[in-house]
């Protein structure tokens, strides 16, 4: 797929400039562009496969293109406590993977 920056640009909203940014890895797309981003390839294009909870976590995060704060909330914990788990500085407690998994796992009806 021959795409030119300008129809790229006009596809996700931004100008041609963010384009080339995002190109040259001057900077990253925003969280909200994100799910666009991997609607648009097929696949996510940040990373390698998600390993721990936190990378996994982060994933889920960018996929939907929700905030930390947004999540935090969602599971009831401090945005703080989900960033330390993402960076890898702190790996949660049993009750608390139980909550992430409950998120992350989707259930089968």
């Amino acid at each position: 797929m021959r795409l030119t920056k300008r129809q790229l640009s006009l596809r996700f909203h931004v100008d041609d400039t963010t384009i080339y940014l995002w190109e040259k890895n001057k900077v990253r797309p925003s969280l909200a562009q994100i799910p666009k981003i991997i609607e648009f390839l097929g696949s996510s294009p940040f990373e390698k496969e998600p390993v721990t909870l936190g990378d996994k976590v982060r994933e889920y995060r960018r996929v939907r293109g929700i905030s930390q704060k947004k999540l935090a909330g969602k599971l009831g914990f401090d945005p703080s406590t989900l960033a330390a788990w993402e960076r890898g500085e702190h790996q949660p407690t049993d009750a608390y993977v139980e909550k992430v998994k409950s998120i992350l796992v989707p259930r089968n009806p």
